[in-house]
Protein backbone atom coordinates (compact mmCIF):
# COMPACT_ATOMS: atom_id res chain seq x y z
CA UNK A 1 0.00 0.00 0.00
CA UNK A 2 1.17 3.48 -0.78
CA UNK A 3 1.73 6.01 1.48
CA UNK A 4 -1.46 8.31 -0.07
CA UNK A 5 -3.19 5.00 -0.16
CA UNK A 6 -2.91 5.00 3.98
CA UNK A 7 -3.51 8.37 3.63
CA UNK A 8 -7.06 7.89 2.79
CA UNK A 9 -7.45 4.68 4.43
CA UNK A 10 -6.64 6.46 7.79
CA UNK A 11 -9.31 8.75 7.00
CA UNK A 12 -11.90 6.97 5.77
CA UNK A 13 -14.16 8.16 8.32
CA UNK A 14 -14.20 11.78 7.34
CA UNK A 15 -14.54 11.37 3.70
CA UNK A 16 -17.95 9.27 4.50
CA UNK A 17 -19.00 12.30 7.03
CA UNK A 18 -18.23 14.41 4.31
CA UNK A 19 -20.46 12.36 1.39
CA UNK A 20 -23.61 12.08 4.03
CA UNK A 21 -23.77 15.60 5.38
CA UNK A 22 -26.91 17.42 3.98
CA UNK A 23 -25.12 20.36 1.77
CA UNK A 24 -23.35 17.26 -0.01
CA UNK A 25 -25.85 15.09 -0.36
CA UNK A 26 -28.42 18.07 -0.99
CA UNK A 27 -26.50 18.63 -4.24
CA UNK A 28 -27.13 15.56 -5.00
CA UNK A 29 -30.92 15.96 -4.15
CA UNK A 30 -31.01 19.22 -5.91
CA UNK A 31 -32.15 20.66 -3.17
CA UNK A 32 -29.74 23.43 -0.89
CA UNK A 33 -30.65 26.25 0.77
CA UNK A 34 -29.85 29.37 -1.60
CA UNK A 35 -28.54 31.19 1.22
CA UNK A 36 -26.31 28.02 1.96
CA UNK A 37 -25.10 28.39 -1.92
CA UNK A 38 -24.48 32.08 -1.43
CA UNK A 39 -22.43 32.11 1.56
CA UNK A 40 -20.21 28.77 0.05
CA UNK A 41 -19.39 31.34 -3.07
CA UNK A 42 -18.23 33.90 -0.68
CA UNK A 43 -16.24 31.56 1.26
CA UNK A 44 -14.80 29.43 -1.35
CA UNK A 45 -14.04 32.68 -4.12
CA UNK A 46 -11.51 33.90 -1.39
CA UNK A 47 -10.58 30.16 -0.46
CA UNK A 48 -9.54 29.46 -3.67
CA UNK A 49 -7.36 32.60 -4.02
CA UNK A 50 -5.39 31.88 -1.10
CA UNK A 51 -5.27 27.43 -2.42
CA UNK A 52 -3.84 29.87 -5.55
CA UNK A 53 -1.20 31.94 -3.87
CA UNK A 54 -0.50 28.30 -1.43
CA UNK A 55 0.63 26.85 -4.91
CA UNK A 56 2.71 30.00 -5.60
CA UNK A 57 4.68 29.09 -1.85
CA UNK A 58 5.04 25.71 -3.06
CA UNK A 59 6.86 26.91 -6.52
CA UNK A 60 9.36 28.44 -4.10
CA UNK A 61 9.46 24.34 -2.42
CA UNK A 62 10.68 22.95 -5.81
CA UNK A 63 13.99 22.04 -7.49
CA UNK A 64 12.65 20.37 -10.77
CA UNK A 65 10.88 22.56 -13.67
CA UNK A 66 8.62 19.50 -13.80
CA UNK A 67 7.30 20.33 -10.11
CA UNK A 68 7.18 23.67 -11.35
CA UNK A 69 5.38 23.17 -14.13
CA UNK A 70 2.62 20.94 -12.43
CA UNK A 71 1.80 23.73 -9.84
CA UNK A 72 1.55 26.45 -12.17
CA UNK A 73 -0.49 24.22 -13.74
CA UNK A 74 -3.12 24.04 -11.34
CA UNK A 75 -2.90 27.79 -10.41
CA UNK A 76 -4.10 28.18 -14.22
CA UNK A 77 -6.76 25.56 -13.59
CA UNK A 78 -7.90 27.47 -10.47
CA UNK A 79 -7.56 30.90 -12.05
CA UNK A 80 -9.66 29.48 -15.41
CA UNK A 81 -11.67 26.49 -14.94
CA UNK A 82 -13.04 26.21 -11.03
CA UNK A 83 -15.14 29.12 -11.88
CA UNK A 84 -17.49 27.50 -13.81
CA UNK A 85 -19.32 25.38 -10.37
CA UNK A 86 -19.59 28.88 -8.94
CA UNK A 87 -21.51 29.73 -11.72
CA UNK A 88 -23.91 26.51 -11.51
CA UNK A 89 -24.46 27.52 -8.60
CA UNK A 90 -24.87 31.28 -9.49
CA UNK A 91 -27.28 30.92 -11.84
CA UNK A 92 -29.43 28.12 -9.47
CA UNK A 93 -30.10 30.72 -6.75
CA UNK A 94 -30.19 33.88 -9.51
CA UNK A 95 -27.44 36.09 -8.48
CA UNK A 96 -24.19 37.15 -10.26
CA UNK A 97 -20.91 35.90 -9.79
CA UNK A 98 -19.36 40.02 -9.42
CA UNK A 99 -21.71 39.89 -6.24
CA UNK A 100 -20.59 37.21 -4.42
CA UNK A 101 -16.61 37.97 -4.24
CA UNK A 102 -14.93 39.78 -1.75
CA UNK A 103 -16.27 38.66 1.65
CA UNK A 104 -14.04 38.18 4.37
CA UNK A 105 -13.79 34.27 5.08
CA UNK A 106 -15.87 33.18 7.97
CA UNK A 107 -13.58 31.60 10.69
CA UNK A 108 -13.61 27.98 9.56
CA UNK A 109 -12.62 28.86 6.08
CA UNK A 110 -9.93 31.48 8.03
CA UNK A 111 -8.83 28.70 9.79
CA UNK A 112 -8.36 26.25 7.12
CA UNK A 113 -6.63 29.02 5.08
CA UNK A 114 -4.14 29.64 7.48
CA UNK A 115 -3.65 25.81 8.42
CA UNK A 116 -2.35 25.72 5.17
CA UNK A 117 -0.29 28.83 4.91
CA UNK A 118 1.07 27.27 8.11
CA UNK A 119 2.36 24.45 6.34
CA UNK A 120 3.67 25.82 3.35
CA UNK A 121 5.60 28.86 5.32
CA UNK A 122 7.00 26.16 7.94
CA UNK A 123 6.83 22.64 6.54
CA UNK A 124 8.45 21.08 3.82
CA UNK A 125 7.07 20.40 0.46
CA UNK A 126 5.54 17.38 1.67
CA UNK A 127 3.66 18.47 4.10
CA UNK A 128 2.25 21.28 1.47
CA UNK A 129 1.00 18.94 -0.42
CA UNK A 130 -0.39 16.97 2.36
CA UNK A 131 -2.75 20.06 3.51
CA UNK A 132 -3.55 20.81 -0.26
CA UNK A 133 -4.56 17.56 -1.36
CA UNK A 134 -7.70 16.99 0.63
CA UNK A 135 -9.59 19.91 -1.47
CA UNK A 136 -9.39 18.44 -5.04
CA UNK A 137 -9.63 14.42 -3.72
CA UNK A 138 -12.51 15.22 -1.65
CA UNK A 139 -14.25 17.08 -4.37
CA UNK A 140 -13.18 14.77 -6.78
CA UNK A 141 -14.66 11.53 -5.05
CA UNK A 142 -17.96 13.82 -3.86
CA UNK A 143 -18.44 13.89 -7.55
CA UNK A 144 -17.97 10.32 -8.22
CA UNK A 145 -20.30 9.76 -5.25
CA UNK A 146 -22.73 12.11 -6.08
CA UNK A 147 -23.40 10.48 -10.11
CA UNK A 148 -23.11 7.11 -8.76
CA UNK A 149 -25.77 7.46 -6.00
CA UNK A 150 -28.09 10.22 -7.60
CA UNK A 151 -27.26 9.38 -11.57
CA UNK A 152 -28.45 12.94 -12.35
CA UNK A 153 -29.14 14.05 -15.85
CA UNK A 154 -28.82 17.23 -17.89
CA UNK A 155 -31.66 18.96 -16.35
CA UNK A 156 -30.44 18.47 -12.96
CA UNK A 157 -30.25 22.00 -11.53
CA UNK A 158 -26.45 20.72 -10.20
CA UNK A 159 -25.75 18.47 -12.66
CA UNK A 160 -22.83 20.99 -13.97
CA UNK A 161 -21.41 20.70 -10.45
CA UNK A 162 -21.68 17.44 -10.59
CA UNK A 163 -19.95 16.49 -14.04
CA UNK A 164 -17.11 19.07 -13.25
CA UNK A 165 -15.80 17.29 -10.14
CA UNK A 166 -16.36 13.47 -11.22
CA UNK A 167 -14.39 14.35 -14.23
CA UNK A 168 -10.76 12.59 -15.23
CA UNK A 169 -9.58 15.86 -15.37
CA UNK A 170 -10.09 15.67 -11.44
CA UNK A 171 -9.21 12.75 -11.07
CA UNK A 172 -5.49 13.35 -12.85
CA UNK A 173 -4.75 16.22 -10.91
CA UNK A 174 -5.45 14.53 -8.19
CA UNK A 175 -3.36 11.31 -8.92
CA UNK A 176 -0.24 13.85 -9.60
CA UNK A 177 -0.11 15.03 -6.54
CA UNK A 178 -0.66 11.63 -4.94
CA UNK A 179 2.47 10.24 -7.04
CA UNK A 180 4.22 13.58 -5.75
CA UNK A 181 3.33 12.66 -1.82
CA UNK A 182 4.26 8.61 -2.53
CA UNK A 183 7.76 9.62 -3.39
CA UNK A 184 8.73 12.16 -1.09
CA UNK A 185 7.53 9.93 1.63
CA UNK A 186 9.49 6.65 0.09
CA UNK A 187 12.52 9.77 0.95
CA UNK A 188 11.13 10.50 4.45
CA UNK A 189 11.87 10.51 8.03
CA UNK A 190 8.87 8.90 10.19
CA UNK A 191 8.72 12.04 11.72
CA UNK A 192 8.37 13.49 8.78
CA UNK A 193 5.60 11.40 7.28
CA UNK A 194 3.63 11.55 10.71
CA UNK A 195 3.95 15.66 9.92
CA UNK A 196 2.58 15.35 6.60
CA UNK A 197 -0.52 12.59 7.89
CA UNK A 198 -1.14 15.04 10.78
CA UNK A 199 -1.23 18.62 7.80
CA UNK A 200 -3.34 15.64 6.00
CA UNK A 201 -5.85 15.01 8.25
CA UNK A 202 -6.52 18.12 9.03
CA UNK A 203 -7.22 19.57 6.03
CA UNK A 204 -10.27 16.71 5.79
CA UNK A 205 -11.51 18.03 9.09
CA UNK A 206 -11.50 21.15 7.65
CA UNK A 207 -13.18 19.87 4.35
CA UNK A 208 -16.14 18.67 6.41
CA UNK A 209 -16.18 22.03 8.65
CA UNK A 210 -16.05 24.04 5.47
CA UNK A 211 -19.51 22.06 4.35
CA UNK A 212 -20.83 22.79 8.00
CA UNK A 213 -19.40 26.27 7.83
CA UNK A 214 -21.77 27.32 4.38
CA UNK A 215 -24.83 25.22 5.33
CA UNK A 216 -25.10 27.12 8.87
CA UNK A 217 -24.11 30.25 7.19
CA UNK A 218 -21.20 30.85 9.76
CA UNK A 219 -20.40 34.41 10.70
CA UNK A 220 -17.86 35.75 13.07
CA UNK A 221 -19.39 36.63 16.58
CA UNK A 222 -19.62 40.41 16.90
CA UNK A 223 -18.87 40.97 13.33
CA UNK A 224 -19.83 44.61 13.75
CA UNK A 225 -18.20 45.93 16.47
CA UNK A 226 -15.33 47.73 15.64
CA UNK A 227 -12.49 47.94 18.07
CA UNK A 228 -10.83 51.08 18.40
CA UNK A 229 -7.28 51.43 20.18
Amino acid sequence: MTFSQDLREENKDVFQAIFDHPFVDGIGKGDVPDQAIAHYIKADFEYLNAFMRIYGIAVSKCDLREDMRFFDKQIQFVLNSEIHPHHNFCNHIGVGYDELQGYPLPPTADHYVKHMMYHAQLGSLGETLCALLPCPWTYLEIGQELMEKYKPKTSHPFYEWIRFYADDKIGATTMEMRNRIDRIAENSSLEQQQKMKEAFRKSCQLELSFWEMAYTCEEWPMKDVVVSK
